[in-house]
Formats: C-alpha cells, structure tokens, sequence
C-alpha cells in the first residue's frame, strides 16, 4: 500500500521509498524516511495535496510523490 491509498486519520509506517535520484533525496529530506510514522490530516477539497504530520511538523505532499512512499 501506498502513502496515497491510506485513509484520512489513518497513522502508518513507512517502509520503503521508492523513486529515484533528486526526487527520492527530496521526499527524504522532507523526515519520510524508512520506519518514521506518519498521520494523514486531510486532503484537500481537489484531493491534491495530503497533509501530513511526520515528525512533530505538518507537511503537505503531493500525490505523485505520496504514491513513491510504501507503508504498512
């Protein structure tokens, strides 16, 4: 499953990246890395962007890179 399927108010595991080069070091310097925990706020009224919580912070991620992020 992926970061775009998870539902609203969902917290999920990161557990792999995919992607690769600048997009990846990107999405990764965001704090989505391997095992980090992430709670889906809301989406917004288009359903592009998802906002998140990862790491104590709100973070708004497109879907195209929400879709590169695997979690269980």
């Amino acid at each position: 499953m992926t970061l775009r399927e998870v539902a609203i108010g969902q917290t999920v595991t990161v557990v792999k990246l995919h992607g690769e080069g600048a997009v990846k070091r990107r999405i990764m310097d965001m704090g989505i890395t391997k095992g980090v925990e992430i709670y889906v706020r809301k989406v917004a009224p288009l359903g592009d962007p998802i906002e998140l919580t990862v790491r104590g912070y709100e973070l708004s991620l497109r879907k195209a890179d929400a879709e590169m992020v695997e979690v269980k």
